[in-house]
Formats: C-alpha cells, structure tokens, sequence
C-alpha cells in the first residue's frame, strides 16, 4: 500500500534463547480490532503510531461511536447484545478477510480468551495478536493451571483441584486445608462461581450457590477448594513473550481494592514490596509463563500474604489487561506496541536487564455506576463531559464523547484515569487532583467515591487488601453534610445563568412587544426576591435571595445565616466557570445549570441541586406507578420472565431477569399479591427506576 510504512522491522539485538528455529517475519500493514469502546481506541493509537492501517467492528449500538470514527474503516457485525455482534467469531473473520486485514487483535473481554477464536484464526491464516490457542487452553482452566504451575515450580496455594466432585469428598478436602476455604468454579473469572465458607456449617451452602451461580456463566459446575487468605493483597505480574523462548516480567501492579471481586483501582508497582520480593514474584511470573510456550501480552496474578510475606500463584490472564496502562508509564513502554512488533514475528523489544521501573502511577476506573447504591451499574446519555488535560503524565482511556451514549448492552466502565508521579505520595496527589477536574453529568458515577477512596488514611498509608471496601464502609460513605456555601453557590448560579439567557434573548429579539426590549433593566434586574428550593436526594432545602442594586446577593440560607455575595460565570469553550466571593471568602468552582438544577463540580466531587418537579409530572409519575410495585433497580434489558399475570407470589419471590451491564439481576416481588400485569417482554429495554410488574393485592 502506498504511503503506508510496512511493519517489517526485525530487532537482531536479540539473541533467541532453547535454541529456536528462525521465525518468519509476517507483513502487518492492517489490523482488524474485534473490540468496541476504549481498548479498541487505544490499540488504533498504536496502530497508527506504527503505520498500520486500522479496521472496527460495531453494532447496531455503536454505528457512531468514537472507535469507529478513528479507524481507518469500520464493518457492521450485527444487532447491540454482544451474542449477536462482538462475539460473532466466524463473521469478524470473515470481516477481516474481505478487508484485507491480515492481523486480529481482541482487546480484552469478548473473545480475547476464546480458545476456539484464536484457533479459527490460525487455521484462516490470519495472526492472532494473542497468545497460541492451547496457551489460553491451559490457563482458561483453573485446575488444569494450578497442575501446570506446580510442576513448573510456581508457589501455589493449599487446595483440592480433583475430579471426585461429590459433595462428602469436596467436604471432607475443605476439613483437611482448614476453614476459611474458597469454592472457585474451575472455568470462573470476574468474581462469578466463586464463595467463601468460613466454617463447616455454611460450606454446603456456599458450594450449592457457587455451582448455581457457575452453570448460569459458564456452562459448568465442577469446583476447586483452595485455602482463604484472610485480608490478602492481590498483586498480578505483566509478562510479555516472544517466538523465540525469551520472555520478559515487566514488574507488578497491586490491584487490591475491589468491589465485586472486579478491580476499581490499581497502582504500579505494588506498594510495600521489597526488592527481593519484587523480583522473586517476577521471576515466578515468567515460569508460568515459560511453562505453557506463552508468546504476547499476559498477566500472572498472585494471592499476597502480607502476614507472611508468602504469595501463591491464583490464575493467568492470556491477554492485555485492562491496567496495562499503569506499566507502560513506570516502566517507558507501549504494550500494544511490543503485540503488533510479536505477532508480526519480532523478538522481544528489550532483555529483562533493559527494563527499568521508574516512580509511581495509579489507574482509577471511572465506572458509570451508583456507589452507595451497591455499586449498581448505570446507563444513559453523557450530556457533559469535561476531563481533565492529557500530559505525558497524565492519561485518559476512554472510549466516548459529550453526547455518547453508555449503552446497557456493555460494560459499565466510562474511562480509565492514569496518572504518574515520581512516588507514591506524588502520584496520588496527582490522582486526587484529576480526578476533580473530571465532570460528567447525565448518569450516576463513581467519581466522588474514587476521590473519598483515594483520600482514605489506610488507602494513603497503602494498608490495603481485597476486602478494603466492606472493611471501611462506613468512612467510606459517610453522611455528607451540604455546606452553607454549596447552598449559596448554587442558588447564585441559577440566577445568574437565568440573568446570561436574558441578556442573550435581549440581543436577538426582533420582536418589538418582547419585555426585553421594553424594559432593558429586565435582563439584569430580574426579580428583585426570590425563594429558592433546592433537593440533594430526599433532602430539600429553601434559600431566599435578594438582588442588591450593586449586582451582589444577599443570601438567607435554611439553618437563619446570612451571606453577602459577589459572584460572576465565565464561559470557556464547554466549561463554565463560578468565581464567588462569599463573606469574605473566594473561591472557585465548574458549574453546570440545566432545566432540572444546578451541579457544582468541587475539589471534593461533584454536588447536584434538583430543583422541585412541577405538580403535574409528579402526578404523571405517581400515576404510572402503585405503590409497591417491583420496578429496575437500574437500567437494562429484560431477559426473562420467571412469573405469569394473574400468578399469585409472595414477597421475595423472583419476577424478573434482568440484564445490565453484563451482570445478571433478579428482580423479586416486594410484598404478597397478584401479578396484575407484566409491563415489558424478554429483549425490552427498561429505564431505571421504571415499573416492571404491576400488583394487585
């Protein structure tokens, strides 16, 4: 292809180790990437970095999302669930073929890990940028691993991994490792098929829920037993192999604090750890890796005793990790890079003795999604956005724009904020920080949680652990109070954005009988009082306003405290900004007004005052809902129906599957009664808050 740098090079500064035959150098000058959203931008970043020319797939859901605008070109692979779309194995091959791509990169999720994919697409002649099938074979299956890695003299944790699977043996193996134990489904990943019995009275329980839960994700109920570290650190190891035998550790990263048994913020190199460790947990890293041929991008994820010291090999993940991020910016790599360099038939772009660890950096995982709520995933359209500035120390992955759309049919995630620093100290400093420039309003998200995480004494003093969140819950969602001068700047901004679309319909009225023509002290004076009801949840408060001739405010606030204040917007570019002076204090702060109130985006996290709804939708609403009604917790799609009209259930009995996010929810009957009527089908799509079945008791 003309003007299209072919990606040819080969690194002789490598010599190939176990003595391996010459590999061939394959000519990648297109890749098709089987993903969506965020990973499929970053791989086109690289990609066009290199001069490779880039291929999207989407859905019906995606037709205008931004990793279809950044790639080269883009093929529509079928409807919005990902069943029928990004999971479509044989048709994003075919895809693949017809646009001449001779390369496939799966980003993670979907088929990153599918053995038969990468499979198909050695046998269609196409290059898997992955590792080999039966490496993703091996280490998709947790007994069949903890085998492998034993025998390749990787530390791994007390446990049963046998095909005996009766409840009397499964038993009988917990009583001989000592409780707590962990149930784990064999074929488990992202916290599914997995429970802890912490004695002998809850193990039946627990194994008969973790069978339920893994047949419903995975198609399959056979179990592992393995030893329960009590408060143990989760630290995983980036490796990277070539087809020569060399292979490579990148150092680690400590993803401990979870919700979910799923990641929300990771850092890089894991705190605390000693040199010694660090390279001990490295070199472990590459056994298991060497043990299964592995060639490309993985992770080897470690349990981390912090009593002990001591760290067990828990599973390998065969493909790019969602914090990749994190290494390439304390170690100067680019990861994606180094998979096209590998699949193209290179050798590894630096020797172990070459890669260095430089500072501090952390990811947080910007998720649309209701923290104090339990964390239940969100949907909806993103109507602001505003992020903080990209820097060679800070990152934003991200995969959507101001007016996307968060689609139910996917993963919840919004973006990945990466930030480096010299140190740790530093570097979450830094997070802090970016993390408030980050607006979003439209859904809920996770913002305000991740900055009252990451200001956490045991977070800052790194004390962390898997069980991090249950562990602090309660300074982790405190009862926030709304400051007096929250309530005056929101109050404050409502009029002045009222006083700036005025003025603004001054200037171009060509109505002669227009007030604003008429009165032209109309658009500054406004109303000279003013009450003001303010709602923060359930809670709503009643400020009076009065407009000084000076162009000030005197503000009377609910708890009788008065407050003198001077304020005024500016507009730059998407961002409003509120300087206020209020009693003698100035600040500043991003605003955002919209018909239904006013968002202060603070140092804190973000703070939405609703104004009242009007009486007649109040009414509305109140009308399409009876009391007592099962509604969705959340937005998302109906997968099935568990009840019939006119069945009678009792309270807690499961109405509905619903579908969000990627996660399963059933929805149970809130009290006694009959089923009066079913208000969606399988395949609807359902708003949050809406009513699924109406009752008649």
């Amino acid at each position: 292809m003309q003007g299209t740098r072919k990606f040819l090079v080969f690194l002789g500064s490598q010599v190939p180790s176990r003595g391996c035959c010459q590999q061939k150098v394959k000519n990648i000058d297109k890749v098709l990437i089987a993903n969506r959203g965020e990973i499929a931008c970053r791989v086109i970043r690289s990609a066009k970095k290199l001069g490779i020319k880039t291929v999207a797939v989407y859905s019906e859901a995606d037709q205008n999302s931004l990793h279809v605008a950044m790639a080269d070109e883009a093929f529509l692979v079928g409807p919005a669930p990902s069943q029928q779309s990004y999971l479509q194995k044989d048709k994003i091959i075919e895809i693949a073929k017809i646009s001449g791509a001779q390369a496939i990169h799966p980003g993670y999720g979907f088929l990153s890990e599918n053995t038969e994919f990468a499979q198909l697409c050695e046998e269609k002649g196409m290059a898997f940028i992955g590792p080999p099938a039966t490496a993703i074979r091996d280490m998709g299956i947790k007994s069949t691993s903890k085998y492998i890695m034993a025998a390749a003299g990787v530390p791994v944790i007390q446990g049963y991994h046998g095909e005996d699977q009766s409840d009397a043996v499964l038993k009988a193996e917990a009583e001989k490792i000592g409780y707590p134990v962990m149930i784990k489904a064999v074929r488990g990943g992202g916290g599914k098929g997995m429970r802890i019995a912490m004695s002998p009275e809850e193990f039946e329980t627990q194994l008969d829920s973790a069978r339920r839960e893994a047949v419903k994700s995975f198609g399959d109920d056979v179990m592992l037993i393995e030893r329960f570290v009590q408060r143990p650190r989760h630290v995983e190891v980036q490796v990277f192999g070539d087809k020569y035998g060399n292979c490579v550790y990148l150092f680690e990263r400590d993803c401990s604090v979870q919700r979910r048994h799923q990641k929300i913020i990771e850092e890089a190199p894991a705190p605390g750890l000693s040199m010694e460790t660090r390279r001990q947990l490295g070199e472990a890293a590459v056994k298991a890796a060497k043990a299964v041929n592995y060639v490309g991008a993985g992770t080897v994820e470690f349990i981390y005793d912090s009593k002990t010291g001591e760290f067990f090999f828990m599973e390998m993940n065969t493909r790019l990790q969602v914090e990749h991020p994190i290494t390439e910016m304390v170690t100067g790599t680019d990861l994606v890079e180094w998979q096209l360099k590998i699949a193209a038939g290179e050798r590894l772009p630096m020797l172990q003795d070459q890669i260095t660890l430089t500072g501090h950096a952390f990811e947080a995982r910007i998720y649309a999604e209701d923290p104090a709520g339990g964390f239940l995933p969100g949907a909806g359209p993103l109507r602001y956005l505003n992020t903080p500035p990209s820097a060679s120390d800070v990152r934003i992955e991200t995969g959507v724009r101001q007016g996307d759309e968060v689609s139910v049919h996917y993963d919840p995630m919004i973006a990945k904020l990466v930030v480096w620093g010299d140190d740790r100290s530093s570097a979450l400093r830094k997070l802090r920080s970016r993390l408030s420039e980050y607006n979003i309003s439209g859904l809920s998200t996770n913002i305000n949680f991740l900055l009252d995480l990451s200001a956490h004494p045991s977070f800052t003093s790194a004390d962390v652990h898997t069980d991090f969140i249950p562990e602090h819950y309660n300074t982790l969602f405190p009862t926030k109070v709304v400051s007096d001068e929250l309530l005056c700047k929101a109050a404050v901004s409502l009029i002045l954005e009222e006083q700036a679309a005025a003025r603004q319909a001054q200037l171009q009225t060509a109505d002669p009988f227009s007030p604003f023509i008429s009165h032209p002290g109309f658009a500054v004076n406004m109303l000279l009082s003013r009450r003001i009801e303010l709602k923060i949840g359930e809670t709503a408060y009643t400020v009076e306003v009065q407009h000084k001739p000076d162009g000030s405010f005197f503000v009377v606030l609910p708890s009788g405290k008065d407050c003198h204040v001077k304020a005024q917007l500016h507009r730059q570019g998407n961002v409003t900004h509120l300087k206020a002076e209020i009693s003698g204090h100035i600040s500043q702060s991003t605003v955002l007004v919209t018909d239904s109130g006013v968002t202060l985006f603070e140092e804190d996290g973000s703070h939405t005052f609703c104004l009242p709804e009007l009486k007649y939708m109040a009414e509305k609403s109140k009308a399409l809902m009876s009391e007592g009604d099962a509604v969705a917790p959340m937005p998302g799609v109906v997968e099935k129906l568990l009840v019939s009209e006119g069945q009678y259930v009792k309270a807690g009995d499961p109405l509905v599957v619903l579908i969000a996010m990627k996660m399963e929810y059933v929805i149970r009957a809130p009290k006694d009664g009959l089923v009066k009527q079913i208000l969606y089908n399988p395949g609807a799509s359902v708003g949050k808050n809406k009513p699924l079945v109406h009752f008649e008791e």
